[in-house]
């Protein structure tokens, strides 16, 4: 009961002094004990933590100046790309316009070469059709004179030599009026 009286006597507000110092000693070796055990522990994973991510940082930063350096890469492939393209269409065009000058003068050249076939072949049968004319006009003609004479013209020689003189006369005459 004693004890229950000096409990009583005492104020709720100051601290039982045993109890603050036993309180002190328990802190103490709490706190040595994290201070010797977990604090390390603690540390070494906030120094391997902020590392990680001054690590991640630098590794950000240079993945960036890779990337930025690809990018420049890729901008001058490209525009090289772009320049060759260029280069190889101004190619084709000239070289599309030199196929068109060489069609064209093939097309040139042959339409001449038809051309001189067709003048030959005109002038062949020219030749052959004056020919022709000329035989058919010499028959016609010695059966005429032979029907006007009266006598035969029936020989060759003398028939082709008249008949020749006659279509010659004729011609220079033709030419003679042009």
């Amino acid at each position: 009961m004693m004890y229950l009286a000096a409990e009583e006597a005492q104020s709720p507000l100051l601290p039982v002094w045993p109890e603050i110092v036993i309180g002190l000693i328990c802190f103490g070796i709490v706190f040595f004990v994290f201070s010797k055990k977990l604090l390390p522990v603690i540390n070494k994973a906030l120094e391997e933590r902020r590392e990680a991510i001054e690590g991640g940082i630098e590794k950000a930063e240079a993945a960036q100046t890779e990337a930025q350096s690809v990018l420049e890469q890729y901008k001058a492939q490209l525009a090289e790309a772009r320049h060759e393209a260029a280069r190889l269409r101004q190619e084709a065009q000239e070289q599309g316009a030199v196929i068109i000058q060489e069609m064209k003068a093939e097309g040139q050249r042959q339409r001449e070469e038809i051309i001189a076939a067709g003048h030959a072949q005109i002038e062949a049968d020219r030749k052959a059709a004056a020919s022709a004319l000329r035989q058919d006009v010499g028959k016609l003609a010695t059966d005429l004179a032979g029907k006007l004479v009266g006598e035969s013209l029936q020989d060759h020689a003398r028939q082709s030599g008249t008949v020749d003189r006659f279509l010659d006369e004729l011609e220079a005459k033709a030419e003679a009026a042009r």
